[in-house]
């Protein structure tokens, strides 16, 4: 930064300290997601954000301060919101500007000196906005990670017996995982059979049979075989009107039927103790 600009924050350091806290404490009685954060927590953190403020201020060129781009990552990431950030440069900008300007330069100067602080906040809020934006993508994609794995998973209900449970609809993207879950999970849980349960998929048409035959017949191909139970009667009456030949494909109408079959043909059968 200029190193007029720069001298004159450095003398009046403590006064720019003290209206920006001031007008960060205005800020939390109105922000409702800091309620919940003790009055020490929300001082030292902000005494934290001014310092670095400050010292990114020392900088000559305009690049982020290694320091402040991770308190800016550090905040974001325990869950402050966005706008204590904003607030904070903003509060920044207009403190900085009028302690300046307050040195009576002349015209020329004073706009000079506005339009440098100006830009580098400018700078600092691209860089928070760049940074929210990247955690917020990582943090759908996480999510969206769990929520596919969790979408097919492989239970184990008997020893060589496993039953995939499916909810919701079916498309190419979870149909790729399903297959690849199907296929580990029966090597890994060494199961004969494999009992797929379509009870919770809202519509089978003629893309989400082809991708449960293309399962089915996978599975067949490294040893097991698949039962596929759970449908309903408006399923059967869809799956007749399309067409889909499902004759090389055990199916049972509940879940509870699909288990009697597996337990057969695993040479199994459960019976009462009384």
């Amino acid at each position: 930064m200029d190193k007029t600009v720069y001298q004159v924050m450095k003398q009046e350091r403590l006064s720019i300290i003290e209206k920006w806290k001031k007008e960060m404490n205005n800020y939390q009685e109105f922000e409702r997601e800091l309620t919940n954060v003790t009055d020490d927590v929300f001082q030292n953190t902000n005494l934290e954000y001014i310092e670095k403020l400050l010292n990114h201020a020392s900088l000559e060129n305009e690049t982020i301060s290694p320091d402040l781009r991770d308190f800016f990552e550090r905040i974001i990431q325990v869950g402050w919101p966005l706008n204590y950030l904003t607030k904070g440069l903003q509060a920044f900008r207009r403190v900085a500007i009028k302690t300046v300007l307050d040195k009576n330069y002349d015209m020329e100067k004073a706009i000079n000196v506005y339009d440098l602080i100006d830009r580098s906040v400018d700078g600092l809020l691209n860089e928070i906005v760049k940074f929210s934006n990247q955690t917020w993508r990582n943090t759908i994609s996480v999510q969206k990670t769990a929520l596919l794995e969790l979408s097919a998973p492989l239970i184990p209900v008997f020893e060589q017996i496993t039953v995939m449970p499916l909810i919701g609809t079916i498309d190419t993207e979870r149909a790729k995982l399903i297959m690849e879950n199907l296929l580990e999970g029966v090597i890994n849980h060494r199961s004969q059979v494999v009992l797929i349960d379509i009870t919770g998929v809202p519509v089978v048409d003629t893309m989400v049979a082809h991708h449960i035959i293309q399962a089915a017949e996978a599975v067949r191909l490294i040893g097991s075989k698949c039962i596929l139970v759970g449908i309903r009667p408006e399923i059967a009456q869809t799956i007749v009107n399309l067409g889909i030949d499902l004759s090389d494909f055990p199916t049972r109408s509940t879940l509870l039927k699909g288990i009697e079959s597996a337990l057969e043909l695993t040479n199994k059968k459960i019976e009462s103790l009384s």
